[in-house]
């Protein structure tokens, strides 16, 4: 199976323009699943809520979706694309995973960063995971990577892969903790990060790249720069994630002792 990200600058309000780069980045590149950054067709930097709903669009009949959808028929591949979602009169940073045969997943981002805050409405869908192909892939998005909590859920749910969406801009942080995620569940990770810059608020945001494929024992696969543009796949087996040993004595998942974790639900 191959699995790979795409990097890009998407430009500020340029959903079309954004589309259009997708599509050129992806013409001729081979991969079954190919993960996109967070907010990748509207761009990251709102300066308030009026903005937010001119950009955002319902799931799944929003012309984003639909033209993504296409792409990943086109292309008879999977793509896992941030976007900002307009429902019931709130707003979501929101994943998709789509196919071929339509959305599969569908992840409203639950730990919201920063001024995302001032916009979006917490996600209020469950961790969920899908399959593609031979892999069960699990979404989080850019923030989330910081608990480990969510990679640990979606891991108990069978995720072979954690696909994740991200714009992250504290240099190096989510880079290290997906490879940590990676390693401690035994699971393979595929960070898509922007670069680029966009200072629309007063406040520069500045893109850290280095989007990056990791194995299930930390090890990365595939790097991107920090400042350029890269669609790069590896090929992965995904029966590597099934194996949770660490020593012929030891079980990452089994070993838990969850009697002793009482507090992580919901205190």
């Amino acid at each position: 199976m191959r699995v790979g990200y795409v990097q890009f600058a998407p430009e500020f309000g340029e959903k079309e323009r954004n589309l259009r780069r997708i599509e050129e980045l992806l013409a001729g590149e081979g991969a079954d699943l190919w993960v996109l950054p967070e907010l990748c067709t509207t761009g990251y930097q709102f300066r308030n809520r009026g903005e937010l709903a001119e950009l955002a669009e319902p799931v799944p009949q929003g012309p984003t979706v639909r033209r993504l959808l296409a792409l990943a028929r086109q292309g008879g591949c999977h793509l896992v694309v941030g976007i900002a979602e307009a429902a019931g009169g709130r707003f979501y940073n929101s994943a998709l995973l789509l196919g071929p045969q339509g959305v599969l997943a569908h992840y409203r981002k639950i730990h919201l960063f920063y001024e995302e805050k001032n916009l979006f409405a917490p996600g209020d869908r469950p961790l969920a995971v899908a399959e593609v192909g031979p892999a069960r892939v699990g979404l989080l998005i850019c923030y989330d990577h910081l608990f480990p909590e969510v990679a640990r859920t979606l891991a108990l749910l069978g995720a072979d892969l954690l696909a994740h969406p991200a714009n992250l801009v504290i240099p190096g942080l989510g880079q290290l903790t997906m490879r940590v995620r990676a390693l401690e569940n035994r699971v393979f990770t595929v960070t898509a990060n922007r670069i680029g810059t966009e200072a629309r608020t007063g406040e520069a945001l500045r893109f850290t790249g280095l989007s990056q494929v990791v194995a299930p024992d930390g090890q990365v696969l595939a790097q991107a720069p920090q400042d350029r543009e890269e669609v790069r796949a590896v090929e992965i087996d995904p029966l590597r994630a099934r194996d949770k040993r660490l020593t012929r004595l030891n079980d990452v998942l089994a070993d838990r002792r969850p009697e002793f974790y009482r507090i992580l639900g919901g205190q």
